[in-house]
């Protein structure tokens, strides 16, 4: 993709992002009315053929690119993401946080080792047969996780029209939609331009491409410390300061120019990352009155802050202009202006259960 800005490529893994989260809210229905497996078997198809897909893109070949990464991989995900986590919902009520960090963590994993794996591939055996070997890698896991999953619903599954609309109108957990699209404007700006960035600064190429990996490594830890620790003390006290130091970190980008330093941002950024994102499907299972309402609360939060993960890349790309001062800027304070209305949305949580 020589010939695109960085900018135009971020579409492409923004509208993956967007597709993800906007499919929650029928995806959560569906989810609720007793349709995992469905969603999950058309989900993991549609996944693994788009990577097929895409071994068949040229060089430069925006359009295809687009097509197979951009909106196959973003509905594939968007049909198994959510169900993924509703289904360990079911399975854990008194240590959900924990049980949903323990599941995150095989992302963690995954981000360590297909980086690596790719990238070699692609070195020694090229475009086609790297992307292949990582389609039937992934086909074959996706089979291993569809045989092994099953779902635990309560005896009433429908979620009548009533209850949307009681969603809608609970005041603690629209502030927490709204704090999500304020965050989401910037949580993912440095998996899409840290590496950019390291070369930029005149970081070694070999410890850039790395850096996505050390991401993923402090994920690992980040999905599972926060979600200890909020079985313990509250979702909101931890997923609050989570947020502001995923601030501090992307700001703190600014003041990198070794690779010391960026080694150390990736694995604190990704350790903080990964918190609030393991998090978000416990806290709005906490959320919710009951078992039966936990996916149409997640798809909501997800249809709502879909937009946000969609833009938030492209706006931070347009706003690059050589020493990324101005898009780390946009990235941080997006995120620390989410942080504060999570405090809100745990000042009006706290309230309405004094009522």
């Amino acid at each position: 993709m020589t010939e695109k800005s960085a900018s135009e490529i971020a579409w492409i893994g923004s509208c993956q992002i967007a597709l993800q989260f906007v499919l929650g809210l029928p995806v959560g229905k569906a989810f609720d009315a007793g349709y995992f497996h469905h969603l999950m078997i058309v989900g993991s198809v549609i996944y693994c053929s788009s990577l097929w897909i895409l071994s068949l893109a040229k060089p430069n070949q925006y359009y295809l690119v687009f097509f197979a990464q951009g909106v196959g991989l973003g509905v594939g995900l968007g049909l198994t993401f959510l169900p993924a986590l509703g289904v360990a919902a079911h399975h854990f009520s008194r240590r959900r946080g924990l049980a949903i960090g323990i599941m995150t963590s095989g992302a963690s994993i995954g981000g360590i080792i297909f980086p690596i794996l790719l990238n070699r591939l692609l070195f020694h055996h090229g475009f086609v047969v790297g992307v292949r070997a990582t389609a039937a890698l992934i086909t074959g896991l996706m089979l291993v996780a569809n045989v092994l999953m099953r779902a635990r619903y309560p005896e009433t599954r429908a979620v009548s029209k009533a209850s949307l609309r009681l969603i809608l109108s609970d005041l603690p957990y629209m502030a927490f939609v709204l704090g999500g699209i304020l965050i989401m404007l910037g949580l993912f700006y440095p998996i899409f331009y840290l590496q950019l960035y390291s070369v930029k600064r005149g970081i070694s190429e070999k410890i850039a491409f790395y850096t996505i990996s050390f991401v993923n490594a402090g994920g690992l830890f980040g999905r599972l410390i926060p979600n200890f620790l909020a079985d313990r003390v509250g979702s909101f006290n931890v997923i609050i300061p989570v947020t502001f130091l995923t601030a501090a970190c992307v700001l703190a980008m600014l003041g990198v120019s070794n690779s010391g330093g960026i080694i150390a941002i990736s694995l604190l950024y990704g350790a903080m990352n990964a918190g609030f994102v393991s998090m978000t499907p416990a806290l709005l299972a906490e959320l919710s009155n009951n078992r039966s309402e936990i996916g149409l609360r997640m798809g909501v939060w997800f249809t709502l802050t879909a937009a946000a993960a969609m833009a938030g890349q492209p706006l931070s790309g347009a706003l690059i202009q050589g020493n990324f001062r101005w898009s780390t800027v946009f990235a941080g304070l997006s995120l620390f202006a989410g942080g504060c209305i999570l405090i809100l949305s745990r000042f009006l949580l706290m309230r309405k259960r004094r009522v």
